[in-house]
């Protein structure tokens, strides 16, 4: 199956821009998924997750490692699907309507960076389609916290450049 948020994500995001702004962008991408009501990255520090880019209600701003499903997806280092986040203990909600989840960890040489939380209005919105669809968008995205984000990272110039940045990338996903 075509993955059209991955390639969205691919167009919008670039090496040499700063990490938030290519997480915001990709945010509004995720903010298009069918029948969702808040998307988002926590971002890793240590052993807390923060409140990264994100579209929806506002939401708490720090998830402690192992806490909520967040917590679960960083501690585990695994995508975790709730069917029904009333029936899941010490669920975290970034908003009252949301009654599914999926977390989905974005890691980079053998460690989380971040996580993917998408949020559902109703029960059993999430399965294992959707988690193929945004552990393919996590990976895509870990390569922006392997190669850097600032555009004095670089020492070659050629791999500075927007266009040379999004034609690597559409290359390494063979769009």
């Amino acid at each position: 199956m075509e993955n059209l948020l991955l390639k969205q994500i691919i167009a919008l995001t670039n090496k040499s821009n700063p990490l938030i702004s290519n997480l915001a962008n990709a945010a509004a991408v995720l903010a298009n998924y069918e029948n969702i009501n808040w998307c988002g990255f926590y971002l890793v520090e240590g052993d807390n997750l923060y409140l990264g880019p994100f579209q929806g209600e506002p939401a708490c701003t720090v998830i402690p490692k192992g806490k909520g499903v967040c917590g679960k997806a960083f501690e585990e280092k695994k995508s975790v699907i709730v069917k029904n986040v009333k029936k899941f203990k010490g669920h975290i909600a970034c908003s009252t309507m949301s009654r599914s989840e999926i977390v989905v960890p974005i890691i980079s040489g053998g460690e989380v960076k971040a996580v993917i939380d998408i949020d559902a209005p109703v029960i059993n919105r999430f399965d294992d389609k959707d988690r193929e669809i945004i552990e393919e968008i996590a990976g895509f995205l870990a390569k922006l916290f392997i190669e850097g984000n600032v555009k004095d990272n670089h020492k070659d110039e050629e791999k500075n450049k927007p266009e040379a940045a999004i034609e690597k990338l559409r290359e390494d996903y063979d769009l």
